[in-house]
């Protein structure tokens, strides 16, 4: 049965990027900057964020070291 999740590195990967882009909605749109529908827009990114983190969790097998796509396995 073929597994089609992507592995360890891949993982490590997504989360090193949602870490940088979180900070930049942050500091573009995030708490202090004002409000969105009347609540927060710093809540509304975190809210997003959280749901994010949670499907890179359980969306990657960490007992796998795959290499990201086109990036060679050394």
């Amino acid at each position: 049965m073929m597994d089609d999740r992507p592995g360890c590195l891949s993982g490590i990967f997504k989360f090193f990027l949602l870490g940088w882009l979180y900070d930049w909605l942050q500091d573009t749109f995030g708490y202090g900057r004002g409000g969105c529908i009347g609540c927060g827009c710093g809540t509304i990114l975190l809210i997003l964020m959280i749901i994010a983190v949670l499907s890179i969790i359980f969306n990657t097998d960490w007992l796998s070291l795959t290499a990201i796509p086109g990036f060679p396995v050394m």
